[in-house]
């Protein structure tokens, strides 16, 4: 079934130097540009991530120090990447836990806001493993009857990641071909920041999805605790993260400080 958009849907697939969103760097990017007429570009690029690459990682995407030395870094790339990204929304395979969030923190890393809260955003994982839990090899298998070849290059994982979702849509009759709802579908949690680190429970107040303040609001813990604050924002937390904890601390003061 050919997605029905109403604007272009980019499908993107990192790979990356490992898989800590807040440190680690992307060694290689692709992305498929489907127009609202069925027609689409491609666009696949090596990046000079300007840390080392562990062998784990080679291990899984072939690409070493020595193949990305020449390349451009991210910030070279940057405004380029993000120009071709305007008006799009997005998807990819589980992009809403890993890609997204390692790309806006290599975006907010040179200054620059991708706005990604204001997209459509769909995880074709999401709807892979509420019907059919694999991986992408074997989801590339079972909805399109192909065999994965160059599994873990971005570019292939990409384009199959495409495939698949549009074959999702034959296949399931309670999906939409509508992008906001598929975008909705495939959206796990309220998540404030990409990583998940912070959440709106039932009653829509934001929480800790993590650690010893687990399921606790946010502006609460900072009341009782306010060292939590300056131990995130000194910590190993990806900067959206930070931003996010900072606008909440503000609100929150803001609304104590109020007559």
């Amino acid at each position: 079934m050919q997605l029905n958009l109403k604007r272009p849907l980019l499908f993107f697939d990192i790979e990356s130097t490992g898989l800590n969103v807040a440190t680690d760097r992307i060694v290689e990017i692709s992305m498929v540009k489907l127009m609202p007429d069925g027609t689409r570009e491609v666009k696949t690029r090596r990046v000079n991530p300007t840390i080392h690459i562990p062998k784990e990682a080679q291990d899984v995407h072939g690409i070493s120090d020595e193949d990305v030395k020449d390349e451009p870094t991210f910030a070279q790339l940057s405004k380029s990447i993000l120009a071709w990204m305007e008006g799009c929304d997005i998807a990819g395979y589980n992009s809403i836990n890993y890609d997204i969030p390692l790309l806006t923190e290599e975006f907010m890393r040179v200054g620059l806001d991708p706005k990604f809260r204001e997209r459509n955003l769909i995880d074709v994982q999401v709807i892979f493993y509420k019907h059919e839990p694999r991986t992408l090899s074997a989801a590339y298998k079972f909805y399109c009857d192909k065999n994965l070849e160059d599994a873990h290059s971005a570019e292939a994982d990409t384009l199959a990641t495409l495939e698949v979702l549009e074959a999702q849509l034959d296949r399931y009759g309670d999906l939409t071909n509508d992008v906001a709802e598929l975008a909705r579908y495939t959206r796990r949690e309220k998540m404030l920041d990409y990583a998940g680190r912070i959440i709106l429970n039932d009653k829509d107040i934001p929480v800790f999805n993590f650690g010893k303040h687990k399921g606790k609001p946010v502006a609460q813990v900072l009341a009782d605790e306010p060292s939590y604050f300056s131990w995130m924002q000194n910590g190993d937390f990806t900067r959206d993260t930070k931003a996010v904890l900072s606008k909440i601390a503000l609100e929150s003061k803001n609304e104590h400080n109020r007559f």
